[in-house]
């Protein structure tokens, strides 16, 4: 197994996580407790990479980034260096390719808070940063966990995205998944089985923790599979 392809995979995710709990929980409380008329454009904003071909996302992003665009030459003036066939460059396109796998399960589970405790912290006196943090955070826990360890699970397998705006540089771009591709173009099927087995591994272990977090967070609701109640 390419072992610094799989630290390099394990930071990338590890950051992208967090930078989308940071982001992604005031998007997440916004779209939870707005009830804007056009609120369903900037879901649909945050959706987009459930159904975008993730080439296209990363063709954008590698064009945006790119030294011949406003956006590309303004970043390299900033930051010194290139984001394109960088892992800076790899890690925001990550950020918004992972958006809505952690969005989601945040606005779910802050939506499920009972608004009665929040409009009694209110009536308390209470801002609405406090009562987020002291309130709507500590009720929604699992959910707003479940949401982060599905982002890295996510980040963790990526590969068009990775491919199209970080490229195959060892050691600054080459996650596991484009080692992956490079082992089986090789024939050497002992080490791509590997890797495959590692995220395989992981990626049923993320599913089983979503799942049991989900069933806390929502205890009424069947699981996968269950018949749906007949006519009474």
């Amino acid at each position: 197994m390419d072992l610094a392809a799989l630290r390099l995979s394990l930071e990338l995710a590890a950051l992208t996580t967090v930078a989308l709990v940071v982001l992604g929980l005031p998007l997440a409380q916004a779209l939870a407790a707005s009830r804007f008329r056009w609120k369903f454009l900037v879901e649909a904003a945050v959706s987009l990479p459930l159904v975008l071909p993730p080439t296209v996302l990363g063709f954008y992003f590698l064009f945006a980034l790119g030294p011949r665009s406003l956006l590309g030459r303004a970043l390299e003036a900033a930051t010194g260096q290139r984001l394109a066939f960088s892992f800076g460059g790899l890690l925001l396109a990550s950020i918004v390719y992972s958006l809505p796998f952690a969005v989601q399960p945040f606005v779910a589970a802050l939506s499920s808070v009972d608004s009665r405790l929040v409009e009694v912290s209110y009536c308390l006196g209470r801002s609405r940063l406090s009562t987020f943090l002291r309130v709507s955070l500590p009720l929604s826990w699992n959910g707003i966990l479940a949401g982060a360890i599905l982002a890295f699970a996510h980040t963790l397998g990526e590969f068009g995205v990775v491919l199209m705006v970080g490229g195959n540089i060892a050691g600054r771009t080459r996650t596991l998944s484009i080692a992956l591709f490079d082992e089986v173009e090789a024939l050497e099927y002992g080490a791509a089985n590997r890797t495959a087995a590692l995220l395989l591994a992981v990626s049923f272990l993320v599913l089983a923790v979503v799942y049991a977090l989900q069933r806390r967070v929502f205890p009424g609701r069947p699981g996968p599979g269950a018949a749906a109640p007949g006519p009474r």
